[in-house]
Parts: C-alpha cells; sequence; structure tokens
C-alpha cells in the first residue's frame, strides 16, 4: 500500500512540474499593416497600349491569386523547362535545402530533452590495494578483479518552460529556414525569367544594330555614287562613312552583353558555361500577361516569403528570452541508477551484489557576476532587433509593390510613345534618303534622320523587354504565389502539427 501511495506521489509530482507555465514572453503575430493599397494615388484599372507585340494592355485584377508557377503566364515552353531545370540543379536551392534539413535535425535533436536520459555502462578492472589500509573486498584481499554493471536515468524536470523554449525558438528557426528555401525559390525563377528577357531584348537590339548597319552602307554607297559624278562633296562621303563604322561599332557590346547573358543563364540553371544548351530567347516567343493579379495589402505578409521568415526569426528571439528567463530559475535534475558489482564477471547480480541510487538535486545560482541578468537583456536587445529587421523587410515588401506597379505603368507609356516615334523615324529616314537621291536635301539631314532612328529602334527594343521584366517582377514583389504549392501547404500542414 505504501508503495502504491509513493508511487501516486511521484505521477502526481511529475504531472504538477509538467503543468507548469513556460517563463518568458508568449509570442503573438505582428498584424498587417493598416493599409488600403500600395501607392500613393489611385490604382488605374490598365496599363497604356501600343500596337505591338507585347504592347497590349495589362488590367490590374485586385485580389486575385496567383499561380504556383506564375511564369507559365508567358506561355514560353522553353521558359518553363528552363525554369524547372534551375530548381533542380541551382547549387544555391541545393544549399538552402541542407540549411532547412540541419534545422529540422537540431529541432529533432532539442526535442529529446524532454525525455528521460538512460545509458548503460560496464567497468572491469584488475586492482591491487594498500595492507596499510582497510581492505576493500569483505574476503580481505589485496590483490582482486571487480566488474561493475549499471543502468543510470537522468531526468531534467522543466518545471519553468526553459526546455520548452528552446524548443520553440528552435522550431521558429526551422520554419525560417523553410521561408528562406521559398525565397530561393522565388529569387531563382525570377532571375532566370530577368535573364530570359534580358536575353531576347539584346537579340533584338543586336538586330536592330544590324538593320542600323545596313541602311547606313546603303547610304554610303549611294554618297559614293553621287560622288563619282559630283553631285556631292568628298566631305559628305567621308561623313557618312564615320556614320556608318560608328554604326558598326555599336554591335560587339550588345554582342558581349548577349554572351554574358548566356552565361548567366547556364549559371543559373546550374551548368557551367562550356557546357551551354541555354537561351535563345526571343522577344515574339514570350507573350505578356493580360491579366495581372494585386494581392490585398493585408495579404502580402503573409504571401512574402522574406516577411514570413523575419516574423520567425522574432518569433525565435522571443523564446529565447524565456530560455534566459528560465536560467536564472533554480535547475532541478533526477538521477537514478541500478546495477552489480562483484570479483566474479557472472556473479554481479547475484544475492548482495546489486545497488540502486536515487537523487534529486534543486540548484539556484546565487552570485554569478551578472552573467545571467546580462545574458537576458541581451536576449532581450536580440529580440528588439530582430523585430525592427522585421519591420524592415515589410517596409521593403510593399515598396517592391508600389515601384513594380509605377514601373509597369511607366513601362506602358514609353512603350507606347517608341512606337510612336520609332515609326516617325523611319517614314522620316525613308523620306530624307528619296529626297538625296534626286539632290533636293543635303547630306546632314539624311545624318541626323539616322541618328534619330538608330536612337528610336534601340529604345524601342528596350521597353518592349522592360515590359516582360517589369511584369516578372510584379510576380516576384507579391510573393510568387508558393503557397500553391501542393508539397508548401503539405509542408505547412507539418509545421502546425509539430507546434501542437
Amino acid at each position: 500500500m505504501k508503495i502504491c501511495r509513493s508511487c501516486s506521489v511521484a505521477v502526481l509530482g511529475t504531472a504538477v512540474l509538467f503543468s507548469g507555465c513556460a517563463v518568458g514572453p508568449d509570442f503573438n503575430r505582428p498584424e498587417a499593416p493598416a493599409v488600403g493599397g500600395y501607392t500613393r494615388d489611385p490604382l488605374p484599372g490598365g496599363t497604356a497600349a501600343a500596337g505591338i507585340a507585347g504592347g497590349e494592355e495589362q488590367k490590374f485584377v485586385s485580389d486575385r491569386d496567383i499561380p504556383a508557377q506564375w511564369w507559365v503566364l508567358f506561355r514560353s515552353p522553353q521558359l518553363n523547362a528552363l525554369i524547372e531545370r534551375a530548381l533542380k540543379n541551382n547549387p544555391s536551392v541545393q544549399a538552402a535545402q541542407a540549411s532547412l534539413r540541419q534545422a529540422q535535425e537540431l529541432l529533432y535533436s532539442q526535442r529529446g530533452s524532454y525525455y528521460p536520459t538512460v545509458q548503460a555502462s560496464l567497468a572491469s578492472s584488475r586492482q591491487k590495494a594498500s595492507a596499510t589500509v582497510s581492505p576493500p573486498l569483505n574476503s580481505a584481499a589485496t590483490l582482486f578483479n571487480l566488474h561493475t554493471a549499471q543502468v543510470t536515468v537522468g531526468y531534467t524536470p522543466d518545471v519553468f518552460g526553459g526546455l520548452r523554449r528552446q524548443v520553440e525558438s528552435l522550431q521558429a528557426q526551422a520554419d525560417s529556414q523553410r521561408y528562406l528555401l521559398e525565397a530561393t525559390y522565388l529569387t531563382l525563377s525570377s532571375n532566370v525569367v530577368a535573364a530570359a528577357v534580358q536575353e531576347a531584348g539584346l537579340r533584338s537590339q543586336i538586330a536592330a544594330a544590324k538593320d542600323i548597319i545596313e541602311i547606313n552602307r546603303k547610304s554610303l554607297e549611294l554618297l559614293r555614287r553621287q560622288f563619282a559624278v559630283g553631285s556631292v562633296a568628298g566631305l559628305d562621303v567621308a561623313a557618312q562613312e564615320a556614320a556608318f563604322a560608328q554604326s558598326q561599332q555599336a554591335l560587339p557590346p550588345l554582342q558581349k552583353q548577349l554572351e554574358q547573358t548566356r552565361n548567366l543563364l547556364s549559371a543559373l540553371a546550374g551548368r557551367l558555361p562550356a557546357e551551354g544548351g541555354e537561351g535563345g530567347f526571343e522577344l515574339a516567343e514570350l507573350h505578356l500577361p493580360e491579366e495581372l493579379p494585386v494581392s490585398l495589402p493585408s495579404k502580402l505578409v503573409e504571401q512574402r516569403p522574406d516577411v514570413r521568415a523575419a516574423e520567425e526569426q522574432v518569433h525565435a528571439a522571443s523564446a529565447a528570452i524565456g530560455v534566459a528567463v528560465a536560467n536564472m530559475l533554480p535547475q532541478f535534475t533526477i538521477d537514478a541508477a541500478k546495477g552489480g558489482t562483484a570479483t566474479i564477471f557472472s556473479q554481479m547480480f547475484a544475492d548482495g551484489n546489486p545497488f540502486w541510487s536515487v537523487a534529486a538535486n534543486a540548484t539556484q545560482t546565487i552570485f554569478a557576476g551578472g552573467t545571467l541578468l546580462h545574458r537576458k537583456r541581451a536576449a532581450e536587445a536580440a529580440y528588439d532587433q530582430a523585430a525592427a529587421q522585421y519591420r524592415s523587410t515589410v517596409i521593403t515588401a510593399f515598396q517592391n509593390v508600389a515601384d513594380a506597379l509605377y514601373a509597369l505603368q511607366a513601362d506602358a507609356d514609353a512603350l507606347k510613345a517608341a512606337v510612336n516615334s520609332e515609326r516617325a523615324a523611319k517614314v522620316s529616314l525613308d523620306l530624307v534618303t528619296k529626297q538625296l537621291q534626286v539632290g533636293q536635301v543635303n547630306f546632314l539631314a539624311l545624318l541626323n534622320a539616322q541618328q534619330t532612328y538608330q536612337q528610336a529602334v534601340l529604345s524601342l527594343s528596350q521597353v518592349r523587354a522592360s515590359r516582360f521584366a517589369g511584369t516578372a517582377a510584379l510576380f516576384q514583389a507579391l510573393g510568387g504565389g508558393w503557397w500553391n504549392r501542393q508539397d508548401a501547404g503539405a509542408q505547412a500542414t507539418q509545421v502546425d502539427s509539430d507546434r501542437r
């Protein structure tokens, strides 16, 4: 009966120890900024349209969800395949995945502190004791063998929740790594789209530069024929030769940028430049998404993986304060051991040889030079730092969206103007060329028309590419739709289960 009562007391005591509240602050998720939009002025219904491929009007659709694979909206199978290879082979993704696994294993290892530690040991020795003092054995023998086998159990009751706070902190760090992995996916896919658009834009600019070179070559041939019959001066021919050479000079830098961009695409796909196989994008093969989802501002902090990662860092810092507080309070340990010892190996557990012990210990640090207090203050300062970094990340996220929205509108207006400018410059160049053939204008008019057309053509190619790049930037700024990926949903469910 006494044994049963002792067991009941032990069970009740353990339950009381486990039911204690964890010291330190309980984490509460920060609220989303109370704003109704991203820009100072109300967002228009859509962008301007230009009469050219890639110049379609884009409509802003409020509170529409973003697909997980948002890049498919550009309707380029080549781009889809490249991003798939990049997500599979890029070393930055593999490094982020390894960081997540590391954080999860550290979390699992810390959870082991909830349970008792059980160890088994076996020791054998041969000893010769001095006969001057009392012999250690009952037989009075001074030369003997000694064999000891025992099992020890150690347990640290989590009275003030310090262990739970440590697990909570590591859980938050693991969640932060999971969101950083999502940020890596998003950044990589966005970089691939940007590089593909840049390559397509450079190919367009190179084609335009070659056309301009051809126009200058034909003009030079015309002037040389006119010089042969005395219709123009040699100075005009020399000036056109200089313009022709200048148009040729613009081509190598574009070709250099193209090769560097192709190298970038190879690197993003996890390949060496010499392996090749990447690139070959053309603006004509990309389609501009005509409906752009614009998430509600209240949802942005949920969708941006960098914001979620920063939030979990605040959570981890909050839990670390609880750990520091718990370390200032009494620490409890329970140890037990059971085993046997004998001079003959087979007799360790014979009658009289087994032993056992149970011990409980409570320790309170009275003086440590202020170490524990300053560690607590350091944890509080780390929390303030993490909270400030979180607010900075949120502000940057809203800024990114606002910048992308303004850029889309400005690029659409710029493209419309660039189309009109290129068409007007081409008409002017054609007219001046015809008038020069019949001697109605001088060479200076031709040179001015060529320069105007050259600038208009290159500007048009650049702005066309900017509209595609700006669209990708908006998807990236809004978070990229990672939450709609099936495995991301499964991971979120696992995290919620782990926290329970």
